[in-house]
């Protein structure tokens, strides 16, 4: 089977992607809904002081402000009415995931099958409520505690605001299902990636005007782009790596014949936590100097103050435990979204086994002892991608900012949506294949 798919992709072509007219429709109503979440980002939020607020993201724009504001496609910056973006579902859709393996109701619900899993998604759906409702109203107090940016600030623009933003989120998480279903797949992840896209021109522009003044030489900025292509192709690299293991299954007797043993393989991706501890890492990292921008900076203690100054971009004791909070949380989400002995006891069940392998208990350390291997590889190459522009932005002064998580999820999606499409066009050469050989069939039996 996996032989004749690799064969049918070999085969494709411009002239399959040319008659695959359901994929050409598909890739345009993507199209359309990337588009009208580009638009929403433009639309302000009611009530505010464009100004005022501009200049009062600028003073906070190194925090997790700047973080949103990337994964929002510059919603925050406008503070727009996709300010909120996506993060409050995949914010729910973690914390469920997690508690998946802590409830026993919800890990029992994980192995019902497709059941299980909608009214998984119902609970995530409710998270994200909750979450963005809490956002929006930490937002709106925000707001009106700076100073003049909010025109006239009481319970209705607190209550507009909460509506106003949770609305935005909620209609960008139908968009993503819906892109997921209509569209090409990968829903959510497109949406973070049109986010982080819409603003590689601008900050290519700057590079470049940079070294058009001079204030970066012409050597630099080529540089600059050869470590980042060389970054870009370590990631495809690794994002498409996989350790196999080789699964057998015995023989088999159906009635009178006896089917011969087949063989299968387990494919462990050698980064199974994908970008989540480089979110979580930054995330945290950049907490503090957040809170800091928000307090007043005279009335902090002098401790409190060197420790912002000391987890600033590009300080050593910053660097130092945003590697070490990637490797960590690389470990700690693989633990949580890949089950050893569930996998031991599924193949064990189907009566597949690892040559050499007794199976059941055996199996599952094997497995684990397998996966902590190909993780500790992992979580290298996550603290090497999100370390890298740090080094070069402290050293080089060079505005990079495409970091190394939205680096990471730039690549990955593209890739995912590739292989998408890919199957889109195998599937409709399959579907044409098919057909000609039932018409070969009716035309013998005439």
């Amino acid at each position: 089977m996996a032989s004749a798919a690799e064969q049918l992709a070999s085969n494709l072509n411009f002239s399959t992607f040319a008659k695959a007219e359901d994929l050409k429709k598909r890739l345009w109503f993507t199209l359309a809904a990337l588009l009208v979440y580009r638009l929403g980002t433009h639309i302000p939020l009611p009530g505010l002081n464009p100004e005022a607020y501009a200049q009062a993201f600028r003073s906070q724009s190194g925090g997790i402000l700047g973080l949103f504001n990337m994964f929002s496609g510059g919603a925050v910056q406008r503070m727009a009415i996709f300010a909120l973006g996506i993060m409050p579902y995949i914010s729910a859709s973690i914390i469920v995931q997690l508690m998946t393996s802590v409830v026993p109701a919800l890990e029992n619900l994980k192995k019902e099958g497709e059941q299980g899993r909608k009214i998984i998604n119902q609970y995530t759906r409710y998270g994200t409520v909750l979450l963005g409702a809490l956002q929006a109203y930490g937002i709106a107090v925000g707001l009106e505690s700076g100073q003049g940016l909010v025109v006239d600030p009481g319970i209705f623009f607190r209550v507009s605001t909460v509506i106003t933003l949770l609305g935005g989120t909620m209609f960008l998480m139908w968009l993503g299902e819906q892109i997921t279903s209509r569209g090409i797949g990968n829903g959510i992840s497109l949406i973070i990636f049109a986010g982080i896209a819409a603003g590689l021109p601008t900050a290519l522009a700057g590079t470049l005007e940079l070294g058009r003044t001079g204030a970066l030489s012409t050597t630099l900025i080529l540089a600059v782009i050869v470590v980042a292509i060389a970054v870009i192709a370590v990631i495809v690299f690794v994002e498409r790596a996989q350790r196999r293991l080789l699964i057998q299954y015995p023989k088999r007797q159906v009635g009178n014949r006896m089917f011969q043993g087949d063989t299968s393989h387990l494919p462990l991706k050698l980064n199974t936590s994908g970008v989540i501890p480089a979110i979580f890492a930054s995330s945290l990292l950049l907490l503090p100097a957040t809170i800091a921008g928000f307090a007043n900076t005279t009335a902090l203690p002098s401790w409190a103050t060197a420790m912002v100054a000391a987890l600033g971009h590009g300080q050593p004791l910053y660097m130092l435990l945003y590697a070490l909070l990637i490797a960590f949380f690389a470990f700690f989400y693989t633990a949580i979204v890949f089950n050893p002995k569930d996998t031991a006891d599924n193949l064990k069940k189907h009566g597949g086994f690892i040559p050499g392998i007794r199976p059941g208990e055996r199996t599952a350390e094997y497995i684990d002892y397998v996966l902590t291997r190909i993780t500790v590889i992992g979580a290298i190459y996550l603290v090497f991608v999100c370390i890298l522009p740090e080094i070069l932005v402290s050293q080089t002064g060079i505005p990079l900012s495409l970091g190394g998580t939205s680096l990471l999820i730039v690549v990955s999606v593209t890739l995912d949506t590739v292989a998408q499409i890919q199957g889109h066009l195998i599937a409709q050469q399959y579907e044409g294949l098919i057909k000609k050989s039932k018409l070969r069939g009716g035309k013998r039996g005439r």
